[in-house]
């Protein structure tokens, strides 16, 4: 499967973060009280991209790393927080020996790592007994009538089908891989539409905006750029306005190595 690539998206990457500051209030809080209620003193984070995950564990009483495949990416986070303990390593090989870390987490990167169950199984390896794999990510299957994008790009819903593997799936792969007391739970909802020729101002609609538009050819991409504008000017012809609906459901998927 195409996989997106990140040294170039890396330059505009974190435009995302400060369009969706609130939406991200959420996760950051879920990662704290788990590393809390585990008394982490060794985090890692897989799949770090610019670092905008790691900066959460400044003033909190643990250690935190990070990881990722992208070497642009990785040049980014440095740029803005020089501090950061990096890797450039595949996270479905992480250069940790065994039982370094009380958590390790990734947050919408999942999808990326190929295969994603090579990760949970090196997770569990690095992880001590008592600590902690935690996985937030979106699920496109319940994402498929409410997200815009879905509708007017033509095949991105079906790759990301492919992508994104059923939250059941990640449960039994942990449960293979030796995690117990396996639990989920919803951690962030973005939930908001765009109405009629806004919907163009998105930064999620940039073709790097998000990797679902990244792996668009550009000739799909502008294609789909056309229906929505064609929609928008059909219901301006008779009046209207028409909405663009966002409602993503984040969930973290959390198992636990046992004691």
């Amino acid at each position: 499967m195409t996989r997106v690539n990140y040294d170039e998206v890396a330059p505009t990457f974190d435009g995302r973060y400060s369009t969706e500051r609130r939406r991200l209030t959420a996760i950051a809080e879920a990662l704290r009280a788990l590393a809390q209620s585990l008394n982490a003193r060794l985090v890692l984070e897989a799949g770090c991209g610019t670092g905008r995950w790691l900066a959460e564990w400044d003033g909190a009483q643990c250690r935190a790393f990070g990881l990722d495949f992208s070497q642009g990416m990785l040049a980014k986070a440095r740029e803005q927080r020089s501090l950061l303990e990096l890797a450039r390593a595949d996270a479905c090989c992480i250069p940790f020996t065994r039982e370094t870390f009380d958590l390790v987490y990734c947050v919408n990167a999942f999808h990326h790592f190929n295969p994603p169950q090579d990760f949970v199984r090196e997770a569990r390896r690095v992880l001590r007994p008592g600590g902690a794999l935690a996985i937030a990510g979106m699920e496109p299957r319940a994402s498929r009538n409410s997200w815009y994008v879905y509708h007017y790009f033509e095949g991105t819903y079906e790759t990301d089908l492919r992508r994104f593997p059923p939250q059941e799936t990640i449960a039994r792969w942990m449960t293979e891989a030796g995690f117990t007391g396996i639990e989920w739970r919803e951690v962030e909802r973005l939930a908001r539409q765009h109405s009629g020729r806004d919907v163009l101002d998105d930064f999620f609609l940039q073709k790097s905006g998000t990797s679902q538009l990244t792996l668009l050819s550009g000739e799909d991409y502008a294609a789909g750029l056309r229906r929505i504008e064609s929609a928008v000017a059909e219901a301006e012809a008779r009046g209207e306005t028409i909405l663009f609906p966002v409602d993503i459901s984040i969930t973290m998927i959390v198992g636990y190595a046992p004691l």
